[in-house]
């Protein structure tokens, strides 16, 4: 007999708490059909991918899901192959708020920090 073992398979992405914390508060003032939050990679800017996130209304069947403890986060299935590994935090400093991203995959970026290769 054959002893078996599931192994976990790590999410693509790593949310800090800052992330988790801007999700649970976005979803507490999300559209009322909203089930969740979605980071995809759409083709935009000078180096052709950008981060985007948005609300999402239906789940998909290729995206990837991460339950967090304010809200379910999920990555666009077709973004995935460039986020293995990434790191997303939610910063607030004097000038501006928002999503980074530490992306090993990421071979280089715009200079204005739009977009980035892969």
């Amino acid at each position: 007999m054959t002893d078996t073992k599931t192994r976990e398979i790590p999410a693509a992405v790593t949310l800090t708490k800052g992330a988790e914390a801007r999700i649970a508060e976005l979803m507490e003032k999300a559209p009322v059909d909203a089930i969740g939050v979605k980071l995809s990679t759409p083709r935009r800017g000078c180096s052709g991918l950008a981060y985007s996130v948005d609300y999402v209304t239906e789940e998909v069947a290729m995206d990837e899901k991460i339950v967090t403890p304010g809200g379910v986060f999920y990555i666009d299935g077709a973004s995935v192959l460039y986020l293995i590994g990434s790191i997303m935090d939610w910063v607030v400093d004097d000038f501006s708020a928002g999503f980074t991203f530490k992306n090993p995959n990421a071979k280089g970026a715009c200079g204005c920090g739009e977009s980035f290769m892969v």
